[in-house]
């Protein structure tokens, strides 16, 4: 969740000291300001976005031996960096 400003923590304490009646007038007066803007959604990334950033990460291991190979207590992660020093 977003951290408030203290400037907005200020005017909602205000705001809960305001009667009902005028509490609902402020609401409406908000709401017919900000009917008149463009809120743009913040966009989500995709995990698929993120395909093929480390293509190398591995040395051209398949991820899937190195997971098996580590399970089995190998440590193929040694080989990969020897792979890459050349």
């Amino acid at each position: 969740m977003h951290q408030l400003s203290e400037e907005l923590v200020e005017l909602m304490k205000q705001a809960d000291r305001l009667a009902p009646k005028d509490q609902l007038r402020l609401a409406s007066y908000i709401l017919e300001k900000i009917s008149h803007c463009e809120i743009k959604p913040i966009p989500r990334q995709s995990v698929k976005e993120f395909r093929g950033i480390a293509p190398n990460h591995l040395g051209g291991m398949d991820a899937q031996e190195y997971v098996n190979r580590i399970r089995r207590g190998e440590f193929p992660e040694w080989e990969i960096e020897s792979r890459n020093e050349v």
